[in-house]
């Protein structure tokens, strides 16, 4: 009986050592996936930083173009609405830049913005 009990002491301690053997191998390659994760994480961080390093150094010449532009275009040739000064009788052309239409425009199409100036400018609206 102690032979049977040596040798099944010995098969539990062989059970033992192979299911930790195999158990190693699993946690090496999950350090290795882990160790991989971790670089590429890594050098995704690196990339952002050094992309933003980047845009903060261009960010500066290129506000002052930006200001420099915004600067040269006049906020009158923006606006969809004549801001001129007005004559004391009121002429043909002048009409036409207030309507947003040609001088020459038919009457139709001068009745249309004529509508659309007074709907926008009515005081009930809103």
């Amino acid at each position: 009986m102690e032979g049977a009990a040596a040798s099944s002491e010995g098969l539990r301690y062989a059970e033992y050592a192979r299911v930790q053997a195999g158990a190693g191998k699993g946690q090496a390659e999950l350090d290795r996936g882990l160790a991989r994760t971790m670089i590429v994480v890594g050098l995704g961080v690196a990339t952002v930083a050094f992309a933003g390093r980047y845009a903060f150094r261009l960010w500066k010449p290129l506000e002052q173009a930006i200001t420099e532009t915004a600067k040269r275009i006049s906020t009158s040739s923006l606006s969809l609405y004549y801001k001129g000064g007005f004559e004391q009788k009121m002429s043909r052309r002048e009409a036409s830049l207030i309507l947003g239409v040609s001088p020459s425009a038919g009457k139709a199409k001068i009745r249309t913005a004529h509508r659309r100036i007074m709907i926008l400018n009515h005081p009930d609206k809103g």
